[in-house]
Formats: structure tokens, sequence, C-alpha cells
């Protein structure tokens, strides 16, 4: 059979490739240390597994709206008008498999054949997929590690177009960690409106901050913004709840019509169980989220010394979520007499000798840099990071 010129352009998700490869080596006997998704830890809080359990128990397995159940509608706009001061109706939210497919509803409603979208580079790895899925072009803006990856308004403005339809942003940034302050992005916010961009603000890490930060929604930054953004978020980092596949948009009520009259076509309604799940979650009792932040910060600052540490790598302020993203050129510059010259050698060589699952960053548009995930036990971190700068110290020596 021939494949669509669509799938010919798609390239796979680097993070689940090397989530596979290091899942089979494990499989194999090997010691390995996957650090490469990111996934939460954590057990789903019982509370919420609990919430599961009745619902299955009260006979919740049938089709819902296809936007997603009332009360999960409720609970969403409620949880973000709590936390954001910004008032939103539940006709504006609409319940999806998973933050990924949020952002799919949201491309697919609003983007045409032609249609330009500015991201940011180092990106999540599945934006410029969907965007393309879409039919549109991602414009990819590279930064600098020297300005914490942010993208600077000046930037943006280069790289606009008559085509150009829309921002993608991410803060908490998945994958550098780095969480823009709210003079920052309403400097970004500026230049949407005088642009007349649509803008993403993909906030699904939103809770996840360290160090006392605010992480402030994008639509409570100007007037007006609310008439231009979507935003996209979800249980599954907050909540430890990655395979319930729940996420939403929030979005002015006619695109949250067209995205439901999508969603009916495409999967109808997210699993029932989970959005029973994802209503304890929101109205349910919030300890687990400040502690498992804690938690993530004790981790962020465990590896964010340890990396500093070592010889040729440089890293941005972590701010948020769960990643740390460093720059390995110098090391690259040493490894070429031993045949390594991008970061995806340097990650297969460092999984092949030190057993330690790492994604490159050429996967995020940011060639020469790696992610790693500290959504680990501070142990297995220790271990971890004791490989990589074994590995740094001689890449061509397998571990002991």
């Amino acid at each position: 059979m021939k494949l669509a010129r669509r799938m010919a352009a798609l390239e796979p998700s680097a993070t689940l490739a090397m989530a596979a490869r290091a899942g089979a080596m494990k499989a194999a006997g090997l010691d390995v240390i996957d650090l490469s998704v990111g996934e939460p830890d954590f057990p789903t809080p019982p509370h919420i597994c609990r919430a599961a359990e009745a619902a299955i128990a009260a006979g919740y397995t049938k089709y819902t709206p296809a936007a997603g159940l009332a009360a999960l509608r409720k609970a969403v706009a409620e949880d973000y008008t709590r936390r954001s001061g910004l008032a939103v109706t539940p006709s504006q939210v609409v319940v999806s498999n998973g933050a990924k497919h949020a952002l799919h509803n949201a491309f697919t409603a609003l983007l045409d054949e032609q249609d330009e979208v500015v991201v940011p580079a180092p990106y999540w790895v599945s934006y410029a997929e969907l965007v393309k899925l879409a039919g549109a072009t991602p414009v990819l803006v590279e930064t600098r590690i020297e300005d914490d990856f942010k993208l600077l308004p000046e930037a943006l403005r280069a790289a606009l177009t008559p085509r150009t339809r829309m921002l993608l942003i991410c803060s908490p940034s998945n994958p550098t960690g780095v969480v823009y302050q709210p003079a920052e992005l309403a400097a970004l916010a500026d230049v949407a409106i005088d642009a007349d961009l649509t803008v993403l603000a993909d906030e699904i890490y939103d809770q996840l901050v360290f160090d006392g930060r605010t992480s402030p929604s994008f639509p409570t930054l100007r007037p007006g913004l609310t008439d231009r953004t979507i935003v996209v978020a979800g249980v599954s980092k907050t909540y430890s709840m990655t395979g319930w596949r729940i996420g939403w948009t929030i979005a002015p009520e006619p695109l949250s019509k067209a995205i439901a009259n999508l969603q009916s076509q495409e999967t109808s309604n997210p699993s029932s169980i989970s959005q029973h799940a994802a209503v304890a979650a929101l109205t349910g009792p919030q300890e687990c989220v400040e502690q498992m932040r804690r938690a993530f910060q004790l981790r962020r600052d465990l590896v964010a010394a340890r990396l500093r540490r070592l010889s040729g790598i440089r890293l941005p302020d972590i701010g948020g979520a769960f990643y740390a993203f460093f720059d390995i050129r110098a090391a690259l510059a040493r490894a070429r007499s031993v045949g390594i010259a991008t970061s995806l050698a340097w990650c297969e060589m460092l999984l092949e000798r030190q057993q330690v699952a790492l994604v490159a960053g050429s996967a995020f548009g940011a060639e020469g840099h790696v992610r790693m995930s500290f959504a680990a036990g501070e142990e297995t971190l220790a271990r971890g990071l004791d490989r990589v700068a074994a590995f740094l110290d001689d890449p061509t020596t397998p571990r002991a």
C-alpha cells in the first residue's frame, strides 16, 4: 500500500523510541537507568484511584458527551478560575484523550494549508509533527542557553510573515524546564496582539514550579488575550496520571464547539472511568500535588548541582517541570576522535556503554544538547549521573 504524503513526512517520537530501546535492554537483563520519558514515577494518589473504582462499580462505563462529562468540564473551569483569577465557563472546556490530543484538536480546528506556527526551539518533540499533520508549517525559532532558552519578542517579530497564524508557547517548558517571568510572557503577548496571532499556551506543567516561582496563565497577561488564546492542560503531570489520558483545552466558546464537533467524529469521548477519576483529582485533596512538587524540586537541586560540576556542561535555570536540558557541545568536540559527532550518537553510545537512556537534543530542535528527565528517585538519579560523569571522562570505556 502507498502511504499518504503526510505519513512520509512524519517523524516518530524520539522520546518513545529511546524508552522502547531502554525497555528492550531491561528485558534482556541489563541494568538500564531510563531517564528518557517525562513521566512522574509516583503512583496515582489513592483517592483518585478509588474514584475510578467507584465509577466502575456504579456502572459509569458508557459513552459520555463527546466534549466530556459536565461534572469534569465544570471542575476544570472552576479549578482554572480559582488558580488563574480569570473566569471561564464549562462551555469553554473540551476534555480530550490527553494533552497531546488536545493539541491535535486545536491545530486541526484552526490551521489551514500554508498557515505558519511559530515554535520556539528547543521544543517538545510532538509540536512540529502535530502542526505538520494539520497541513500547516512549523516555523522553528532558535533560542539561546544564555537567555535560558526563552523566546525574545524581537525574535518573534523577526519570524513573522503574512502566513503566520499562531504562536505556540510552553511554560514551564518541556524540554528545558525554564519558566517565563510574567513580564517576559507579556512582551510576547504584545507582539501577538499587534500581529493578530492566535496563541496556544501549553500549561501542562503549570503547578510543577520551584523556588517560590509562579507560572502565570498566558491569557491573564493582557486584556483581550482570552479571545485569541487556547490553554492546553491536563492531569497527567500534576497528579501522576499519564496513563489515564485526560487532557483539555480552554478556549473561546465558538472554538470549543468546533473542537467538540471534531472530537465527536474522531474519537468520541475520552474514557468515562478516567473522567470520573479526573473529577476526583481536581475537586479532592490537593496535598498530593505539593508533595510531588517538593520531591521534584529536591531532585532538581540534586541534578542541577551534579551537572554543573561536570566539565564542559552548560545548563539553563530549571524553574519547573522535571527536565534538565544541558549543552554537551564541548563534550562532543572531544568525542569526535572516537566517532561521536552528534547528540544522537552521544546518547546511543551512552546507552550502549553505560546503560543510561537520555534523549538527543536534535529531537527537540537543538543539536548539541541532551534532555534528562529527573522523574525518578534520588538514588536512581545519583547512579545515572555517576554513569554520565564516567562517560564524559571516557566514552569508550564500558561500565564496569
